[in-house]
């Protein structure tokens, strides 16, 4: 089936490939058909923190839920940004004005992309000090095709400082729910994306992410990287 990720609303086809059919309603907030039916995992975290490569380069990394439940860490990769994301850089290293980016998207056992949180973070240094600072956030969320599955809940973003500092702390938050064939109810799957970018006045930057899955299976896996 093809699909389709959307920004604030369009439609797709699938979701997750678990079943091809629907999936009743179930009482008293008990698991899905689609869930019984294969290994579930509740309250999974997926955490973790990646540094900010050279320009022109992005590091990446997979993140997979294994047998147990737990995350099963994939290698730090340094890749080309051309073969993983393109990144435009305001300026050469060493110039005054810097960008970095940042990613965290959630892929089914079928590697359809659920949800996801990007952010850009662009910032100006002169001598030992930040001047501005900024960041925008990205939400991404895949859709059903007769107005259901997954929805953005809430969305934020925060920084403590945008101008004369040392440091930039940015962050940005999403929480995403679903409602669709694999669940009726809308009660049992929700995905909250934490994205943590830290601005430094060297002209440095580090990218932290953590992902809370209320419900999740084995073979889900996240797609983190920061370019």
């Amino acid at each position: 089936m093809r699909n389709r990720i959307i920004i604030v609303t369009a439609a797709a086809s699938g979701l997750f490939g678990l079943s091809a059919l629907p999936a009743a309603a179930a009482p008293g907030g008990a698991a899905p058909a689609t869930a019984r039916a294969g290994q579930v995992c509740t309250n999974v975290q997926l955490s973790g923190a990646l540094p900010a490569p050279p320009a022109g380069l992005a590091v990446q990394q997979e993140v997979t839920i294994g047998a147990d439940c737990k995350p099963r860490l994939g290698a730090v990769r340094l890749v080309p940004a051309t073969g993983a994301r393109a990144v435009p850089r305001a300026a050469a290293a060493g110039a005054a004005t810097r960008q970095v980016k940042s990613w965290s998207e959630m892929y089914d056992c079928c590697n359809i992309r659920m949800t996801g949180l990007s952010t850009t973070s662009t910032w100006n240094t002169e001598g030992n000090r930040i001047t501005t600072a900024a960041t925008e956030a990205r939400q991404e969320w895949n859709r059903e095709p007769w107005n259901a599955g997954w929805s953005l809940k809430s969305s934020s973003k925060t920084a403590d400082c945008l101008t004369d500092c040392t440091v930039s702390r940015n962050e940005a938050h999403a929480e995403f729910s679903y409602k669709g064939i694999f669940d009726t109810t809308g009660d049992w799957y929700a995905n909250k994306h934490h994205s943590y970018v830290d601005l430094k006045a060297d002209g440095t930057a580090s990218c932290r992410f953590d992902v809370e899955l209320k419900h999740s299976f084995v073979g889900w896996n996240l797609q983190r990287g920061c370019a």
